[in-house]
This record gives structure tokens, C-alpha cells and sequence, in this order.
């Protein structure tokens, strides 16, 4: 049963509505990918509004960053629910989300109109920032989460793994594996994270959304062979579960779910991938232009919208269903153990993607790899944001192509 705090969270200090206008403004301004966004958030929440302790939200990113799916969406869905109860969530997913998703489906519909070559090129140049990109985030994340040579040894681990078993089942079992060797070593610091995380959330509730986040994970598989749209369903679903580490590691999960089958091509992949980093709000909406331009049906607005709900879903799902036990399951030395291994897999899996499909699908000639350390100087040494990045390199690719 929820706590008298938990109940307090959700009967009374805030209205949807009001969490619709904060998120709406956060999900217009908020540029710079996950970090960045979780930075915005505690600036207009924690400091100027405080609608919770410094010790408390810390609390909450801690297990949002712990959990499979996108960090900063899930930060935002726990805020508006702890504000507004369960209205409230689904108020901050919509003002945080639909921004940067009809930017993206608006890009998606006319991408295929712009013809001549230096719309080509422009979208070539797109493709190539991504090169930059994801660069940049393997390096931050291997910083950060391979820190030891046992942690880099599982992220070289994971590669040779990708290589041998490639797709989504290889990714999968690299984290998996990842996790298990993590176990073994125990580096875990069983450190408590200091604060609460107080949401209307009771055991009950929780038990029900683990049970749907792995029922449809065992089930939508069993029904996607004889339907279409379960099998798109399907793999967005499982995309989004499997995301450890940060928005980009969703990359190499859509491209394994909706380039190898055929429903996008390669070079519509990467350039809605390098279009995405031009838009504020979460790196996940890549889903809904990747929805909106897939061969199989609905495709359009339809096929956005169903690509956006199913790999937003598990991510949802896992944090309803763990937050009534995260005060003592974050206490636990071998779960964080087992998160530092699975954390250093993913570094791996991000490693493969920047090499194919992002590298081998941008990279053709000496200019392109010329364009694309320019973009990735822009991004880690001299500090451009992303944005500007991005829109020098649509520039620049329009501008390669006019010369010849």
C-alpha cells in the first residue's frame, strides 16, 4: 500500500494541467540529449518551482539511469506522477514528447520531396554528423562506464559478440552476459543513494505493470508472425527495453529492428538519426520518424504513433513496476554489480553501431570523413551545441554536392 507521503504526492500539489504547461516549455528548450535534459529539469522543477528535494530527485535520475529505457522520459513521467498522479504522467510524457515528434514526423513526410542535389547532399550531410555523434557518445559513455580494464573487457567482449551473433538477439545476450560477469566480479560500492523517491505507486500496481512489461515482451513475438502490425509493435517494443546506458544506444536497436527486415532503408535511417539531434526534447521520438517513413503499414501519422507508444512503453512499465521497491532494491551490492557489467556491454554495442551501420553507411570518400571529424571537433572540443552541428552539417553536405 502506498505510504501517507506517497498519497500526499498524489492527491493534491498539482493539477495535469499544470504539469502539461511546465513539460510543454521543457519539451520546446530542452536541446543537448538526455544529460542536458535531466539539467533542465532540476533547474525548473528542483530549484525555481521545487516541487522536490535536491536529495529526492537525485534519488529518482539514480534509478531512471539504472533501469532499461530513456532516462530523461522516465525522470519526466515520475515527476508529473508524483505532481499530478497518473494524469499527471501522462501529461509530462505528452508536453515532453510531442514537440520534437511532429518535428520529426514533418521531416519524415516531406524528406521525400526534397529531390535535386543539394537536397541530397544536405541529407547526406545529415547522415555524416551522425557519424560525430555517436562518436562523441561512445566516448563520454566509455569514459564513464569502463573506467577499469575488466569493465573495458566486457564493452571489447560485447563487439566480438555482435560480431559473431549480430542483431537484436546478439545485443541482447552481450547485456546479459555483461550483467553475469558483472555479478562475478562484484564491484558494486553498496552505496544507498541519499533521498526518497515518493510516488502513488503501491505493490499491488507494481507487480501488475512488471507482469505486463514482460508478458507483452514474451507475447508480441508469438502474435507478430501473423500480423504486420504486431511484428512492427514487436520490434519497437523490444527496442525499447533493451536500452541500457542512455538515449543513443537506441540506435543499433531500431536499426537491427526496422533497416535489417527491410521496412526503412539505410540511408533514410541515418539521416532521420542525424535530424534528430537538430530537435529539442528525448532522442527516442527518432521512433515516431521512423514510423511514420517504414514500407509496412500504417506508415504516415498512424505508424509514428504506433512506433512512439510501443518503444516508449517497456520504459514506462519497468519504472511504475519498480518503484515501490526501489528503497531496498537499490541497496543491494550484486544488482549494482550486475548493472556495472551490463552498463559496460552497452558501450561495446554503441561501439559496433558507430562503426556499421553508421560509419560504413555515411563514410564514402576523404570529404565525408574530413566533414565528419570537423562535426565531432565542434561537438567535444570546442563545445558547439549539437544543434548548430547539426545545421552546419546539412550545410556543408548541400554545399559538397554543388561543388562536385
Amino acid at each position: 500500500m502506498p505510504t501517507p507521503r506517497m498519497r500526499d504526492a498524489a492527491t493534491g500539489r498539482g493539477r495535469a494541467g499544470e504539469v502539461l504547461a511546465v513539460f510543454l516549455k521543457l519539451g520546446l528548450t530542452s536541446f543537448g540529449g538526455p544529460v542536458a535534459h535531466l539539467g533542465y529539469f532540476r533547474d525548473e522543477l528542483v530549484t525555481r518551482r521545487g516541487w522536490l528535494t535536491e536529495a529526492s530527485y537525485a534519488d529518482l535520475v539514480a534509478l531512471c539511469q539504472f533501469l532499461p529505457g530513456p532516462a530523461s522520459s522516465q525522470v519526466g513521467f515520475a515527476l508529473g506522477l508524483a505532481r499530478a498522479g497518473w494524469a499527471g504522467a501522462l501529461a509530462a510524457f505528452v508536453g515532453f514528447t510531442l514537440p520534437s515528434a511532429l518535428i520529426l514526423v514533418g521531416f519524415a513526410m516531406t524528406a521525400a520531396s526534397l529531390t535535386g542535389p543539394l537536397a541530397a547532399g544536405a541529407l547526406e550531410g545529415l547522415k555524416i554528423v551522425a557519424v560525430a555523434i555517436v562518436a562523441q557518445a561512445v566516448r563520454g559513455m566509455a569514459q564513464t562506464l569502463c573506467p577499469d580494464r575488466a569493465r573495458a573487457a566486457i564493452a571489447v567482449g560485447a563487439v566480438v559478440m555482435l560480431a559473431v551473433v549480430p542483431g537484436a538477439s546478439g545485443m541482447a545476450g552481450a547485456i546479459a552476459v555483461g550483467a553475469g560477469i558483472g555479478l562475478i566480479l562484484g564491484r558494486g560500492p553498496g552505496r544507498a543513494v541519499s533521498g526518497d523517491v515518493a510516488m502513488p505507486v503501491g505493490r499491488r500496481q507494481g507487480m501488475v505493470a512488471l507482469a505486463l512489461f514482460a508478458g507483452l515482451l514474451v507475447l508480441l513475438p508469438l502474435g507478430a508472425e501473423g500480423s504486420r502490425t504486431l511484428a512492427v509493435i514487436d520490434g519497437f517494443y523490444r527496442a525499447g527495453a533493451l536500452v541500457f546506458g542512455g538515449g543513443h544506444v537506441v540506435l543499433p536497436l531500431l536499426q537491427a529492428e526496422v533497416v535489417a527486415p527491410g521496412w526503412v532503408t539505410q540511408d533514410a535511417f541515418l539521416a532521420g538519426y542525424g535530424a534528430v539531434q537538430a530537435v529539442p526534447g528525448p532522442l527516442f521520438t527518432f521512433a515516431g520518424y521512423l514510423g511514420a517513413v517504414m514500407g509496412p503499414a500504417p506508415g504516415g501519422p498512424a505508424g509514428a504513433a504506433l512506433a512512439m507508444a510501443a518503444v516508449f512503453l517497456p520504459g514506462f512499465l519497468i519504472l511504475a513496476g519498480v518503484l515501490p521497491f526501489w528503497d531496498r532494491f537499490r541497496r543491494l551490492e550484486r544488482a549494482q554489480s550486475a548493472m556495472q557489467g551490463a552498463n559496460a556491454a552497452v558501450v561495446g554495442i554503441l561501439g559496433a553501431a558507430l562503426y556499421a551501420p553508421v560509419f560504413t553507411g555515411a563514410v564514402d570518400d576523404l570529404r565525408d570523413l574530413a566533414l565528419a571529424l570537423v562535426c565531432f571537433a565542434a561537438l567535444v572540443w570546442w563545445r558547439v551545441p549539437p544543434c548548430a552541428v547539426v545545421a552546419f552539417a546539412a550545410l556543408a553536405g548541400a554545399g559538397l554536392a554543388a561543388i562536385g
